[in-house]
């Protein structure tokens, strides 16, 4: 249980703690020898809801009660957590466990993100399916019928035709570009794609933009498709570079890119032991608040004349690696983390 994140405690039917891992501890900030043997309702703004949960417990009332309550930690504020309590296999032990509820908020924030784009995923390969036939047609029959016209005046109607037609079939190949591309997996150094976006950067915004590097050189290699996720981390670092315009122009920007390693994490509904961080950030205006909760959705932008394809095609990436990407986004920072598993 020390390994846990959660914060776990075993309790007898009065809440007496006979056991407490290492998570509780941090969060409580005393001592486990000290939290062993004390009262966990104590430990609680509101102790008798705990201690009507174990009386139910103990009854066999229910198998576990979920409730949500708060959490008294010395010389720090309340901490709101969502407690469970459960009987265990002995008799008169139950099994106490509280999940922050930023925490529960963040789980449940990726596993509608995870829902949300298979949604999308499957919306836009039938769309574009659907597109492409009569596109098709389309463009055929203005050629055809501009072979017929004469007039240059009433072939510039035909070429608008054609013109827009192919736009719409480029848009169409974009969206279906992650699903026709083969996963080509090889060993990927998470920092070789990073210096190999900074580059491409630096060479489409030589001037006003300040590129920060923030590695940990001990993070391992990875199988992945390293070309996706040159992609995806592409994607992120310039719309970064577009929402920094101003900053560009005023010669203050600044690209932070900044890895770390993650122990004992859950995202995408699975618990990893270790996991890649790789945090994009920026110190531009900020997302939107009309469209934060959008970004990922696909044609979603926040500029005049995006594709708002960028940030869908990135997380689609992540995902084929059973990762997934969380943004933060206030004014003047702007984070976008991408979180893969390690080996």
């Amino acid at each position: 249980m020390d390994l846990l994140a959660t914060l776990v405690a075993v309790v007898t039917r009065e809440g007496a703690v006979l056991f407490a891992n290492a998570a509780l501890e941090d969060a409580l900030g005393i001592s486990r020898k000290s939290i062993e043997g004390s009262s966990l309702p104590q430990h609680f703004t509101e102790p008798q809801l705990l201690q009507n949960a174990l009386a139910g417990a103990s009854s066999n009332e229910f198998a576990a009660l979920r409730y949500d309550a708060a959490l008294m930690r010395p010389g720090s504020e309340h901490w709101p957590v969502h407690v469970v309590v459960a009987q265990t296999e002995r008799a008169g032990e139950f099994v106490v466990e509280l999940l922050p509820l930023e925490a529960q908020a963040r789980q449940d924030r990726e596993e509608r993100l995870i829902d949300q784009a298979q949604a999308n995923k499957e919306l836009i390969r039938n769309l574009a399916h659907e597109i492409k036939n009569p596109l098709g047609g389309i463009r055929g029959a203005a050629q055809l019928l501009e072979m017929e016209i004469e007039s240059p005046g009433l072939k510039e109607y035909t070429q608008v035709i054609i013109h827009e037609a192919d736009r719409l079939q480029t848009l169409v190949d974009r969206l279906l570009a992650p699903h026709r591309r083969p996963h080509v997996v090889g060993d990927v150094n998470i920092h070789e794609v990073c210096e190999r976006v900074r580059s491409l950067i630096l060479a489409e915004f030589p001037r006003g933009l300040r590129v920060v590097r923030e590695y940990d050189i001990s993070i391992p290699e990875f199988r992945g498709d390293r070309e996706q996720l040159i992609q995806a981390v592409l994607n992120i670092a310039h719309n970064a570079c577009e929402a920094l315009t101003d900053r560009i122009g005023a010669g203050d920007a600044q690209l932070v890119f900044r890895t770390r390693v993650a122990r004992q994490v859950t995202f995408g509904k699975q618990r990893y032991r270790l996991a890649l961080e790789l945090h994009v950030i920026d110190n531009g205006p900020g997302v939107p608040d009309s469209i934060r909760d959008r970004i990922f959705f696909p044609l979603v932008s926040g500029r005049e004349g995006g594709s708002g394809l960028g940030l869908t095609l990135a997380q689609t990436f992540v995902q084929q690696h059973h990762g997934l990407i969380e943004c933060d986004s206030v004014p003047g920072r702007t984070d976008f983390k991408i979180l893969i598993p390690l080996p």
